[in-house]
């Protein structure tokens, strides 16, 4: 990507230039080149470094400069190094930089944009053309932004989504691990449509969320006590409760704040607790038997954050900033005390792709070899797990989450060799009255995508890294019902029996 910048400044100063205070700053302006090119590769063409460009306007107290630059010593760059240089040149002149003010700042990107690409909607942005594989950006930005190298981040925005672009979906990064074959199977409806034609769930009043009966949950309880014996106490996780309300500064950490937004429940809070605020919207449900929703709009602050979506990061803060002494290593967690909200995007169905489920999340941290160690034990538990209890028919895949493909944290370099563990295996169950796949597990070694977020080290002075593995009781229960069918006669034996005989609690007239 060939990357081109050009700006317009207007410094402002606390005096007007003298004939000798200008020939000075005229004289700074001619002797900058070596400022910009610090740092700068050997053989890279002058015309990709910083510079300033023509003669500076001035006048009264004011002098105007136009900065160029390709991807070296950006224009931004060159501008706050020349602006360390006024001091000593004016300073004799009792002149002071007031004010920077920014004119005109288009940057130029150059290279292969693919059809779907899209140029980013951002408030500073006040033009933008693709045109011929060249796009051009005009922004409307202040000296701040520059030092909050805004530009700077706009370019690896519009790279990401190239990126984005061009990775394509999930299947294109999908390698089958293992698949146990074909195993037996007992039933070929929607199970969804089964359960409710037996009363053991009903649909919620808001989207993607079900009320389950005593027969669902019953089968809850078991899978999760077959979790909580065949993998949380064996391999030594120890209860949390990590919250459900997430604020911006967690997503901010965590990384989701890059893209979360289409899926998230938004939290909002009252302006106010006082209750004559909130009269007249109580007064217009008395009178109208209708909640006054464009009027409550008015009256609350936020977002404040979202309901819990990934249900680790709200773990985070727990350890943020702090140092873990090595004897207390590896750290490994779980809660299942709540329930996760997804906005889903790609639409909901059944119980297996809803608004609201229910999910035992378990996390880890350690050195690099302890959380890959923990990830293959948890590999080989949900095998005993799928193919001994549960004989399902399923199978597992690596694939490449985009979030990790975005940050370049992908197949990345690590002092234990284990670089190329970082990502994600996905367990995968087949669905009978659908000849597909349901995604129904998974196991994620994040590498140290969380410890750097939220600045937690170790004592050894390695690298920390962590990994995850969410299981979602309704897609399990999704995938055994698609093979098993609801009648217990058909199950395996151990599953039949912890669950027991369906309490039937409901008999409608």
């Amino acid at each position: 990507m060939q990357l081109r910048f050009t700006m317009k400044t207007d410094l402002q100063f606390s005096a007007d230039f003298s004939e000798e205070s200008k020939a000075a700053f005229l004289k700074a302006v001619e002797a900058s080149e070596p400022l910009f090119w610090k740092g700068v590769p050997k053989g890279a063409n002058p015309d990709e470094v910083g510079r300033i460009e023509g003669i500076p306007r001035i006048e009264g107290n004011r002098a105007e400069l136009e900065f160029a630059s390709g991807p070296y010593t950006r224009v931004h760059d060159a501008l706050f190094r020349f602006r360390k240089q006024i001091p000593p040149v004016l300073g004799k002149f009792r002149m002071g930089l007031r004010d920077i003010g920014i004119s005109d700042y288009v940057i130029t990107m150059k290279g292969d944009f693919p059809e779907n690409f899209r140029v980013p909607k951002l408030p500073f942005i006040t033009e933008s053309v693709l045109l011929d594989g060249t796009l051009t950006i005009s922004l409307a930005v202040s000296a701040a932004d520059l030092e909050n190298r805004i530009p700077d981040r706009l370019v690896r925005l519009v790279e990401e989504k190239i990126e984005a672009a061009m990775y394509g979906g999930k299947s294109e990064h999908w390698e089958l691990v293992f698949e146990s074959g074909v195993k037996p199977r007992h039933f070929t409806k929607d199970p969804t449509a089964e359960m409710v034609e037996r009363g053991w769930i009903k649909h919620a009043p808001a989207r993607g969320q079900w009320i389950f009966g005593p027969q669902a949950v019953q089968l809850f309880r078991a899978f999760e006590q077959i979790v909580v014996e065949e993998i949380i106490r064996p391999l030594a996780f120890s209860e949390m409760i990590f919250p459900k309300m997430v604020p911006w500064e967690v997503w901010m950490r965590s990384g989701h704040a890059k893209g979360v937004y289409p899926e998230i429940y938004y939290i909002c809070t009252p302006k106010t607790r006082d209750a004559s605020y909130w009269e007249d919207i109580a007064d217009y449900f008395k009178v109208t038997g209708e909640v006054w929703i464009d009027e409550i709009k008015n009256r609350i602050d936020g977002p404040i954050g979202g309901m819990c979506y990934a249900q680790c990061p709200p773990f985070w803060p727990f350890v943020q900033g702090e140092t873990l002494a090595n004897d207390c290593l590896p750290i490994r967690v779980f809660d299942r005390s709540g329930t996760s909200h997804r906005y889903e995007s790609g639409g909901i169905h059944g119980i297996e792709r809803v608004d609201e489920f229910h999910r035992i999340e378990v996390l880890w941290l350690g050195t690099a070899e302890q959380t890959v160690e923990i990830a293959d034990k948890l590999h080989e538990a949900y095998t005993q797990v799928f193919e001994d209890i549960l004989e399902l028919e399923w199978r597992s895949a690596r694939v490449t989450p985009w979030f990790m493909a975005q940050e370049g944290i992908v197949g990345g370099e690590a002092a234990c060799g284990c670089g190329d563990r970082i990502g994600t295996t996905d367990y995968e169950a087949f669905l009978p009255y659908s000849e597909g796949w349901l995604e129904f597990q998974n196991v994620s070694i994040n590498g140290d995508k969380y410890p750097k977020g939220f600045n937690v080290k170790i004592q050894s002075g390695g690298e920390c890294w962590s990994g995850c593995s969410g299981i979602g009781l309704e897609r399990w229960t999704a995938a055994f019902l698609a093979q098993k069918g609801l009648d217990r006669e058909n199950w395996p034996e151990k599953v039949a029996r912890m669950v027991g005989e369906p309490v039937n609690l409901f008999k409608f007239l």
